[in-house]
């Protein structure tokens, strides 16, 4: 296959309404060229609206798409060279996978030689090169969606687009997929552009995130950085578990704060260059459930509770409790299984810690 390499798209006050309602909300967005971006958001987002608008099976009621600096809103989609994979693999029963891959060049008009190459390599790329003779129902549905990766990119498209992929496909296939749509991206170095509402997915493939509610892009960042730092209330629920403590902000000191939280003084570190909440005013913090330990005789932290255990789920690796602390509330916390030092039982006391550094304020979501 030839590599054109990647293209950039931008997305300019991108607004989608129907009637009175609005699917999309003015979304201003770069994708630069080669990254593996994904929308992400709970369903009704705007995220696969977002994505049909770039295809161009919808037409925005505002706003540009661009590509390259180029003005692409106009144009329908067989004009835009995007390569497209659906959900639900959306195959031709009736042809062969060599056929089904080769469609794209049929209808582009190559030669029956030309088609050939491209077919096979488009195959081998995916990994199904012995599979070309089979039709799809001989194939699983791992392999079905490979057969529409190498329909998608067979003819060298300006962008690969992505709606829900592997949703279709259970627990341990999806993961095997998902490394598998990884390393293709780095093998082709095109733009891929992905929409999903799996959190797990968005974080193990994503160059970037874009996360969306309500029609409106809320933050856009590295996996880690959205993960680490989530500006909001909602995407450091939406992308994870997190505890919130909630309070009044007694004391800002350089480096920090200090928040009174039911009755629970909780130090609070701020990284350098962003300011801390003002002193006196509320203020909401996240707190990952993994980083929140448990503390054993003569052991330290920055913040530290007791609390009973009111719940606990086994997950192969670790232990989910769930930790009611006077004043406080439910505190969840993450035990790692292996050599566990205690055994997890409803009504146990336990005292957990953690670092003053693990907390992030974030803001209340808009109404």
């Amino acid at each position: 296959m030839s590599d054109p390499g990647g293209h950039a798209l931008a997305l300019s006050g991108l607004t989608k309404r129907y009637g009175d309602f609005t699917a999309v909300d003015k979304v201003s967005l770069d994708v630069a060229s080669g990254e593996f971006l994904t929308l992400l958001g709970p369903s009704g987002s705007g995220k696969t609206t977002i994505l049909m608008a770039v295809a161009g099976f919808v037409a925005p009621s505002e706003g540009a798409i661009l590509l390259d600096g180029r003005d692409i809103t106009p144009l329908p989609p067989e004009r835009r060279d995007f390569g497209m994979v659906f959900q639900g693999y959306a195959l031709f029963p009736h042809m062969t996978v060599a056929e089904n891959v080769a469609f794209p060049l049929r209808v582009r008009g190559l030669s029956r030689a030309d088609r050939d190459a491209k077919v096979r390599a488009a195959l081998d790329l995916v990994q199904l090169g012995y599979f070309a003779d089979r039709l799809p129902k001989q194939l699983s549905g791992g392999q079905q969606q490979r057969v529409a990766l190498a329909r998608a990119l067979v003819f060298d498209p300006n962008l690969l687009l992505l709606d829900e992929p592997l949703s279709a496909l259970d627990k341990k296939l999806r993961a095997e997929l998902q490394e598998e749509l990884k390393a293709l991206h780095r093998r082709v170095g095109r733009t891929f552009i992905n929409v999903t509402h799996d959190q797990e997915e968005a974080l193990s493939l994503s160059d970037r995130i874009a996360i969306l509610n309500h029609g409106k892009l809320v933050q856009a960042g590295a996996p880690t950085d959205l993960y680490e730092r989530p500006r909001t209330r909602f995407v450091a629920d939406f992308l994870g578990k997190s505890n919130f403590l909630e309070g009044d902000v007694r004391a800002v000191v350089p480096g920090g704060f200090a928040l009174e939280a039911g009755g629970t003084h909780v130090v609070v570190a701020m990284p350098p260059g962003i300011d801390a909440p003002r002193a006196g005013g509320r203020c909401v913090v996240s707190l990952r459930p993994e980083k929140v330990s448990l503390l054993l005789d003569g052991e330290t932290a920055d913040n530290t509770v007791i609390g009973r255990i009111a719940g606990f789920a086994y997950l192969g690796a670790g232990f989910a409790l769930r930790v009611d602390v006077p004043g406080l509330g439910e505190l969840r916390a993450t035990l790692p299984a292996w050599k566990a030092p205690i055994a997890p039982a409803e009504g146990l006391t336990i005292r957990l810690g953690w670092a003053a550094e693990a907390a992030v304020a974030v803001e209340e979501d808009a109404a």
